[in-house]
């Protein structure tokens, strides 16, 4: 069974950041940059499951600058065999994203596409969907338990109020929550190793795949400040504060 796993490259989650001076995006100049953490525990999963003999390869991709192949690297010393940059020189939406993941699909043939739910810079929660929707693949989100068999993928997911249970056929696209795994560290002598394992790089161009925008990013700014609070004395003041001048009591 072959597995195919998209990361991204995200600004690392303990970087604070922020927009440019002209507000025309975030400011990524130094920033330290990430596998983006959903997408490590994807990998994780992916790699659990060859070590239990239930996949024979493991495949990362990703799609984005030159830049990118820094997290290849780190996906190859976390166990993935080989790893694929489809470069492009701007930053694409999830449905363009989708579409490449899907033709590089049609190219590599795999049993299952495993990912993060959603990327910490964009928050968008769609790749995967819209992934399995142009595959026409079986699908389950939110991924807290995966299992395999012969044929067949087992996802139990969280819901409001409990559990979901789905039985997908492969090949599927399963994205994953945080409660799937606990990532691995890379240890040294993998970061060596991942160092001579196969990194293929492709230009976008050559995939034949419309990625043109169907949004415009307009701005990006910082949310409002908000005002100190204010500190009362006795209960009796906050009631009579709630009431005469937040006006949410009567």
């Amino acid at each position: 069974m072959k597995i195919l796993v998209p990361i991204k490259r995200v600004v690392d989650y303990n970087v604070k950041v922020r927009p440019m001076p002209d507000n025309s995006n975030v400011d990524l100049n130094n920033a330290k940059m990430s596998v983006n953490p959903f997408c490590e525990i994807a990998l994780e999963e992916a790699v659990r499951i060859k070590e239990a003999s239930n996949a024979e390869e493991v495949i990362a991709i990703t799609v984005g600058k030159t830049e990118s192949q820094e997290q290849l690297r780190t996906a190859l010393a976390l166990g993935a065999d080989r790893a694929i940059l489809i470069e492009s020189d701007s930053l694409l939406e999830p449905l363009a994203i989708a579409k490449v993941l899907a033709k590089v699909v049609e190219q590599e043939h795999p049993d299952l596409v495993i990912l993060g739910k959603q990327a910490i810079d964009g928050d968008n929660n769609q790749t995967g969907q819209m992934l399995a929707a142009l595959l026409d693949y079986p699908q389950a989100t939110n991924a807290s338990e995966i299992k395999l068999d012969e044929s067949n993928v087992t996802v139990t997911r969280e819901i409001d109020g409990g559990l979901q249970t789905l039985q997908l056929n492969k090949p599927a696209v399963v994205t994953t929550d945080l409660r799937l795994n606990e990532p691995r560290y890379a240890s040294l002598p993998n970061i060596m190793k991942a160092k001579k394992k196969e990194l293929t790089v492709t230009n976008i161009s050559d995939l034949g795949v419309d990625v043109n925008p169907r949004t415009e990013l307009l701005s990006v700014e910082l949310p409002p400040s908000r005002d100190a609070g204010i500190i009362v004395e006795s209960v009796d003041e906050l009631v009579e504060k709630l009431k005469n001048e937040a006006k949410v009591i009567t």
